[in-house]
């Protein structure tokens, strides 16, 4: 298990990482446009609210997707909001940014109806069950939260790689869906690189009582 990693251990990361994020984690970020095409099979969301937007990508396939949606990205790096800022730069106000970490519910009374979360739960440790109780009360009555993100390794030496890279996969997220009261309405899990390592694809809403 790594340890708990801060919100300065991260902009530090992320400070000289957002130069090269794009051109480096293709080859190991898996599943993330499958997850919009997923979600767009399924839900119309015209509030959408991405967790840890990085440089924009999503944010982007987002906007193409959902013409009618407008859009929050929200990340505590500064450097990867501003490469985000010149990717969104042409969807105008539809799309807008906040440089903040997410420690509570930020839709001010105007509910999402999609939150998407894309490798961003197992970098958030401590602290990744709050973010998803935020969610919960950020999420609108029918809403969607889309989750793609590292599950798990049998391999001790690559967890502790990772770990060094400030990611945590011993397959946290998924109980701490479940744990913050969401009902997985999809889940996916697919091996990367002859079982390396697997990463999940999941779909959840309120669990109805």
């Amino acid at each position: 298990m790594s340890r708990p990693r801060t919100a300065s251990d991260l902009q530090g990361y992320y400070q000289w990482h957002a130069h090269i994020y794009d051109a480096t984690r293709w080859t190991f970020l898996f599943g993330r446009g499958a997850l919009i095409r997923m979600v767009a099979g399924r839900l119309r969301p015209l509030r959408i609210l991405e967790i840890g937007c990085g440089t924009g990508k999503n944010l982007v396939e987002l906007a193409r997707v959902f013409p009618e949606a407008r859009i929050v990205g929200l990340d505590l790096s500064a450097d990867m909001i501003a490469k985000a800022r010149k990717k969104v730069a042409g969807f105008g106000e539809r799309v807008s940014l906040s440089e903040r970490p997410y420690d509570g519910p930020v839709s001010g009374g105007e509910p999402f109806d999609l939150i998407v979360f894309s490798y961003c739960l197992t970098m958030i440790n401590p602290g990744y069950d709050q973010v998803l109780l935020a969610a919960k009360e950020d999420l609108s009555p029918g809403g969607c939260i889309a989750v793609v993100d590292f599950h798990e390794s049998g391999l001790s030496w690559f967890r502790r790689w990772m770990g060094m890279n400030h990611v945590r996969m011993e397959g946290q997220v998924l109980a701490a869906m479940q744990g913050a009261g969401l009902q997985l309405q999809h889940c996916e899990i697919r091996s990367a690189y002859g079982g390396v390592w697997r990463w999940v694809t999941c779909l959840a809403g309120r669990l109805e009582r």
